[in-house]
């Protein structure tokens, strides 16, 4: 517990409200700037809003009183009808101007946020805390007054609350100067304590319903995607699944009962210093008409303009106290978008044309995040140039880190890993990448063209005709053939009303479609056949194999028999390398890898495969 609190920590910054409002401003020149010239306009707008009709009564009752006569009093509604027209549409502008402005922003950091997600090192994706730092970002850019745009909101409604309270100020101040010190001293303590609400709200309700946002997702995805949607009805499913969300729910509801018993207090704590503020001020002003000979007009002008005052004097400390709160929601904006996540994708040097790619390992350990346990130990092995090597092993033997680590997705714990001689790490990871062809067995759609599936690029960078024949080779023909647009035809129902949906087995073809349109050097096959039938991954493997020429190739298999035409068979058993040689030298051997392919081919021959054999 104590690690994942240090955890935490590292991830999440205290930046200051000063600080959070440099951020703010900048984010806005950089993405509105036009905006600036807009802010000035609401500003000055809402004091003459509020004061010009106070003026105008304390002219009525000075006529009615015969303080003023008739021509002053309709000379002064003219001007004061004409200014407040012209405030009344200025701020209408303002208004209309300033909201689409701080949208667009938010839209755009909503953008930078995305951009840095996809950016960070695979292995974060899988921390826990990582993901709730992200899930907290995300929800500090959810909405208008969440965290980015609220804060942007909440500025500029301060200054506007704080330019209404300097005038009104100013009109009480001829009055007397040490009401305002009074009704500051109250708003100021009232400050103080909602600012302790506010950040006991966020630090014990909301912070530790991160993980509860992330399962909230994952439920509503299961509930109204379609790929589950099956399951959810053929095993009826529906009711366990109401009841989970139920569940899933009641733990925000308690979350929402805490804060609205907090905020009962909260606002009953804020009325009475409201209330209290209030009696000393009309206290003050009756006492100075029967006493100190305040006129009736005046007494209407310092009563009227004292409870505007009241009211954005308390704007002003309670949407201080909110600013804080929304600066709160900033810091975990600007923690996971400062969070180094290893994102340095262009960091290092380029790697250089190669006329053929050697890799080995050497002495290279690896452990999960959060791990003690190695799942992967002190691997030495060398992948030749133009190699195909199989790896095999039992679920959970470390075959599939082994692949994350050659594709750099992880970094070694210990060891390293050369290409060519050269460390890996040395490389920029961009161009590290696009030495290899991945096709793995949970394959990804996307709601494209099927031809920019297989190209995995722009419209303008795909090559329909190369992704044609790529499909044919994978032996997507048939299906195809059935497409009303070929290769033009929109994949996935969850955008398009005339999508195509695809099988496990289709799926994987277009997998190994993409490996071939991309032509890299080297091909990475981790268990892309699963979901075809053992002669039908045998034929395809073949033919594959065949299409890819002389390029190195690695091979995961739960099928041993899938392994014969590699030039080496890799064996991994509890994160080691057990076993390493040809198929034929591993069956002179006699050892764990015969005994598996025996088992396999003969269940093979008896029509069933039991578990821990197809698990090979």
């Amino acid at each position: 517990m104590k690690k994942t609190d240090e955890n935490q920590n590292r991830l999440h910054r205290e930046y200051g409200l000063f600080s959070n409002i440099r951020w703010t401003l900048s984010a806005l020149r950089r993405h509105s700037r036009g905006i600036f010239m807009i802010i000035p306009l609401g500003i000055i707008c809402a004091p003459l809003m509020q004061y010009l009709w106070t003026f105008i009564s304390k002219f009525v009752i000075d006529m009615i009183t015969g303080a003023s006569g008739w021509e002053t009093l309709l000379w002064l509604v003219a001007v004061f009808t004409v200014i407040q027209l012209a405030s009344t549409m200025l701020n209408t502008y303002y208004n209309s101007e300033i909201w689409w402005r701080f949208i667009d922003t938010r839209f755009r950091m909503k953008g930078e946020k995305n951009r840095k997600v996809m950016s960070i090192d695979f292995q974060h994706l899988e921390d826990p805390d990582v993901m709730d730092c992200y899930q907290k970002a995300s929800n500090a850019c959810n909405g208008n007054n969440d965290g980015v745009e609220g804060m942007m909101r909440k500025l500029i409604e301060l200054l506007m609350s704080l330019s209404v309270t300097i005038v009104g100020l100013f009109i009480l101040g001829t009055f007397n100067p040490w009401i305002i010190l009074v009704m500051a001293g109250i708003s100021a303590f009232t400050c103080i304590v909602g600012d302790r609400f506010n950040k006991y709200s966020k630090s014990k309700i909301w912070d530790p319903l991160a993980p509860w946002w992330r399962r909230d997702n994952y439920m509503r995805w299961q509930i109204t995607d379609f790929a589950p949607a099956k399951d959810i009805r053929l095993f009826g499913l529906r009711g366990w699944l109401v009841n989970k969300y139920r569940e899933l729910k009641k733990e925000r509801l308690e979350a929402e009962k805490k804060n609205a018993v907090l905020w009962f207090w909260a606002a009953v704590f804020s009325g009475a210093m409201v209330a209290l503020s209030h009696c000393a001020v009309y206290a003050w002003l009756i006492w100075s008409v029967a006493y100190d000979g305040l006129s009736i007009g005046d007494f209407s002008l310092y009563l009227s303009s004292a409870a505007t005052l009241f009211q954005f004097i308390n704007s002003v400390f309670s949407g201080l106290g909110e600013l804080l709160q929304k600066s709160r929601q900033v810091d975990d904006f600007r923690s996971f978008m400062d969070f180094d996540g290893g994102d340095s994708a262009d960091s290092g040097i380029a790697v250089p044309e190669m006329e053929s790619c050697e890799f080995e390992f050497r002495n290279v350990s690896f452990r999960y995040p959060k791990s003690e346990k190695y799942a992967l130990k002190n691997l030495s092995l060398k992948l030749n140039a133009g190699e195909r090597l199989a790896v095999v092993g039992l679920n959970g033997a470390g075959k599939s880190t082994f692949i994350k680590l050659l594709l750099r997705l992880y970094e070694p714990t210990e060891g390293e890993i050369l290409l060519n001689g050269v460390d890996i790490r040395r490389y920029d990871k961009r161009s590290y990448y696009r030495l290899f062809a991945p096709v793995f067995q949970d394959v990804e759609l996307f709601a494209f063209p099927l031809a920019e599936n297989v190209s995995m690029q722009s419209p303008e960078k795909t090559d329909k005709r190369r992704a044609e024949d790529c499909l044919n080779a994978a032996g997507f023909a048939d299906k195809l053939a059935k497409l009303p647009h070929g290769v033009d035809t929109e994949i996935l129902k969850i955008i398009h009303d005339d999508g195509v949906d695809l099988s496990g087995g289709e799926k994987q073809k277009l997998a190994l479609a993409r490996a071939l349109y991309k032509d890299a050097p080297v091909v990475v096959l981790d268990e892309p056949t699963a979901a075809l039938d053992a002669i039908a991954e045998s034929r395809l493997y073949n033919d594959f194999d065949r299409l890819t020429g002389g390029k190195t190739a690695v091979y995961i298999s739960h099928r041993l028999s899938s392994t014969q035409f590699c030039n080496n068979v890799a064996m991994f058993r509890d994160g080691e390398l057990c076993e390493y040689g040809t198929h034929e030298s591993l069956m002179r051997k006699n050892g764990e890898y015969a005994e598996m392919f025996r088992l396999q081919a003969q269940y093979y021959v008896d029509g069933e495969v039991p578990e821990n054999a197809a698990n090979a």
